[in-house]
């Protein structure tokens, strides 16, 4: 029984899974993405289900990081790495642990062999990219944002740094260097997202757009998605995020030699006021 991801099957051959912590406004501690990488691979390994909805409660889909949770993997055991100094501590331990918990469950969420849409409502901040844009449609409410801040932290970029793919190079330089949210609508314009649907029209559009694909032979949309994610790495894709990914920590690393912490306390308050005001 998951404390924080619910799964629903709404209809024959569609699981939803459901971010369900909307009182931290599905923050994401360690926990949480295990949790959802549990039900992800339940899904995958699921006869029955051919397409898998990704959703969330509350007003906002995920509010990022839960910076105030700490950085550790559940049992210490790491699931989409071999492991390797997850107790080494400081930037070295914390590397280890972003490799797991962070790029590596994106990719695997990425490569899942089912067809993934995602369903996103108020506010994707940060970390909230990364549960995002490993899923292979996304449907946005007309009030969703997304933004990603961390610049304001002294690190590059979410630790899944696909943003030139998703919205394009300028828009990404735009996007990280003043943190400022991309509304649903140009969202749309720009590729990233596919469909933005009154709030109250989400839940159904999602649905029926799930049972429609639902409908294709399992192992042809396994191939078409498997197709779509080579092409992706011929481009380069899986080579960029392991470079982004190395780069983050760097800036982490400056960081504690700096400041004494991995993440800036000044950064996190200033990326929570900018949060309020949006």
């Amino acid at each position: 029984m998951s404390a924080f991801i619910r799964r629903e099957d709404p209809a024959a051959g569609v699981a939803r899974l459901v971010l369900a912590r909307p009182e931290k406004k599905n923050a994401q501690h360690p926990p949480l993405l295990y949790e959802l990488d549990r039900a992800l691979c339940d899904a995958a390994n699921d006869g029955a289900v051919k397409v898998i909805i990704l959703a969330a409660d509350g007003a906002d889909f995920s509010a990022g990081h839960d910076l105030k949770d700490g950085f550790y993997v559940p049992d210490g055991k790491p699931v989409a790495t071999m492991g390797g100094h997850l107790d080494a501590g400081g930037a070295e331990g914390h590397y280890a642990f972003e490799c797991d918990a962070y790029l590596g469950l994106c990719r695997r969420w990425r490569d899942l062999p089912k067809p993934t849409i995602a369903a996103t409502q108020g506010r994707a901040i940060a970390g909230a990219l990364m549960l995002l844009w490993p899923m292979d449609i996304i449907v946005a409410s007309e009030d969703a944002t997304f933004s990603d801040p961390v610049t304001a932290f002294g690190v590059n970029g979410v630790e899944y740094f696909t943003h030139v793919w998703e919205v394009g190079h300028r828009k990404a330089r735009e996007m990280l260097f003043t943190g400022e949210p991309i509304t649903a609508a140009e969202a749309h314009r720009l590729g990233m997202v596919n469909h933005v649907v009154p709030l109250a029209e989400l839940e159904r559009f999602t649905l029926d757009l799930a049972i429609k694909i639902a409908r294709r032979p399992s192992f042809a949309l396994r191939l078409a998605k498997e197709s779509v994610n080579r092409t992706l790495d011929a481009q380069g894709q899986s080579v960029a995020l392991q470079s982004a990914l190395a780069l983050h920590n760097l800036g982490h690393a400056a960081t504690l030699a700096r400041c004494g912490e991995l993440v800036s306390s000044d950064g996190i308050a200033a990326v929570r006021a900018e949060s309020r005001g949006h």
